[in-house]
């Protein structure tokens, strides 16, 4: 079986067949160049003329290009006895020195233009990316420039929160419930940053028909709880259940970062010793000028650095959830779910920094968001086979790869004839990631970037293969 790019858009329908011929075409191209612009991933000025008249077609949307990506993430999932449904929003920077994109909005100035996109990405419990199961976009048409902070904060509290941008979050959940419906065997759990920490998520429903959807959301807001004390403190003065090591990830602040904000300023990586803490709270629900919120009982996780290096702001998770904390190893799978979430800020490197979402040359947003459409499905296949090699390093390649794609790499890299059985997955990534830079080492695996430059080559060597090789 091979798991390729064709097989996540086979039953796209756009209402026209050479449109459902089309999309294959077009994603076979450029996945295989994924790097490169689309004059230069595609073979001829005729494919390439065929590529833009594609994503500028008025039968052509997002939701049309995803959907059979999405029914076979769906089918994926299904597979996996525990998944988590991760969402997260990031900018699409379309600013252009000259002419501007038709469509683009202010982001956070009327100097930079583009518009922003929140999928909600599967992974399995291992971390193994499984696809996008739900997504939206926007731009914005316009910011308020001329109100103070107070009156801003003012303006907030009187707009109903389905007028707001933050309805998002509320969406990708119940795009998430809408998955553990159809996915009744495997228990779907919702994972989002603390840009989601609001009270509407907390209370809103998770039950699908019969089953619920759970909740994992990292905390940012000071909330009371029923007996009017605060949840960090209340969370804290309970025992320390365990301790473990973190591996910190290194982070570089936006040029614009707060610097009240710790945690938007930058970071090296290291190792943290955490403490681990867990109780049961039941939160006092805020005032909304347009409805009563319930209240809403739910288990928190501290996890918490009690003596971090010298200089170094010390880690501090706490986790609110749905998921039962009532033994230690339950306590452990809600920490190390959020630490999967992770993952997607992984997806979106790839999708910007591999295939140069933001760099396309379109004049119209529309044409751009059908583009980030295809590509987003391109970044998961990259980010796949690089998870795939790490957590099932024994499986044939040919579960992925063609056999003129494995045998003329193996050629290539090994200067000797192919051998009898394909080669298992996990050393036929390496060879991959060594022609895009990775340096093979048993110690390490390679990442997206150095597979996608990688993945481009294979294509080429792959083509000289069939055309010359000893099987032309």
């Amino acid at each position: 079986m091979v798991i390729s790019l064709l097989d996540e858009v086979r039953n796209a329908e756009f209402g026209d067949k050479r449109l459902n011929k089309r999309i294959g075409k077009v994603i076979d191209e450029l996945g295989a160049n994924p790097n490169l612009s689309i004059p230069g991933a595609t073979k001829s000025r005729a494919e390439m003329e065929a590529a833009y008249r594609f994503f500028d077609n008025d039968k052509v949307s997002p939701e049309k290009i995803l959907a059979p990506h999405i029914e076979a993430t769906r089918r994926r999932i299904s597979q996996s006895g525990l998944v988590l449904l991760v969402q997260d929003t990031t900018e699409i920077d379309l600013t252009r020195p000259e002419q501007q994109v038709k469509g683009a909005g202010p982001m956070d100035s009327e100097a930079r233009r583009g518009a922003f996109f929140h999928p909600l990405k599967a992974f399995d419990s291992d971390g193994l990316p499984l696809g996008i199961a739900w997504h939206k976009s926007w731009a914005r048409e316009e910011i308020e420039t001329s109100l103070t902070k107070n009156e801003k904060s003012q303006k907030r509290k009187q707009t109903p929160i389905e007028q707001k941008e933050s309805v998002r979050w509320l969406e990708g959940l119940r795009a998430a419930r809408e998955v553990a419906a159809a996915c009744p065997e495997t228990s779907c759990v919702c994972v989002a940053d603390s840009e989601s920490d609001i009270y509407e998520l907390f209370s809103e429903p998770r039950d699908c028909h019969g089953g619920q959807v759970q909740l994992l959301v990292r905390a940012c807001q000071t909330r009371a709880t029923t007996d009017q004390s605060n949840w960090l403190a209340k969370t804290r003065d309970t025992a320390c259940l365990y301790r473990c090591t973190l591996n910190v990830s290194r982070r570089r602040a936006k040029i614009a970062a707060d610097k009240q904000d710790k945690r938007g300023q930058s970071r090296d990586a290291r190792l943290a010793e955490v403490e681990v803490r867990a109780t049961t709270l039941t939160l006092r629900p805020p005032r909304r000028c347009d409805r009563k919120l319930p209240e809403v009982t739910v288990n928190v996780v501290l996890v918490e650095e009690a003596n971090p290096p010298e200089g170094c702001e010390p880690i501090q998770w706490l986790l609110v959830t749905t998921l039962p904390i009532d033994r230690p190893e339950q306590i452990k799978l809600i920490v190390q779910a959020y630490c999967i979430r992770w993952q997607i800020e992984i997806f979106f490197r790839t999708l910007k920094s591999g295939c140069r979402i933001e760099s396309r040359q379109f004049e119209e947003l529309r044409r751009i968001a059908n583009c980030l459409a295809l590509y987003s499905i391109i970044a998961w296949r990259i980010m796949y086979l690089c998870r795939l090699g790490r957590e099932c390093p024994e499986l044939s390649c040919e579960v992925v790869f063609e056999p003129s794609e494995w045998k003329s790499v193996y050629m290539a890299m090994k200067r000797t004839g192919p051998p009898a059985t394909p080669p298992r997955l996990n050393e036929m990534i390496r060879m991959i990631a060594s022609l895009g830079g990775y340096v093979i080492r048993k110690s390490t695996n390679p990442g997206p970037q150095t597979l996608w430059i990688g993945l481009q080559r294979v294509h080429d060597i792959s083509n000289a293969w069939t055309a010359f090789g000893p099987e032309s």
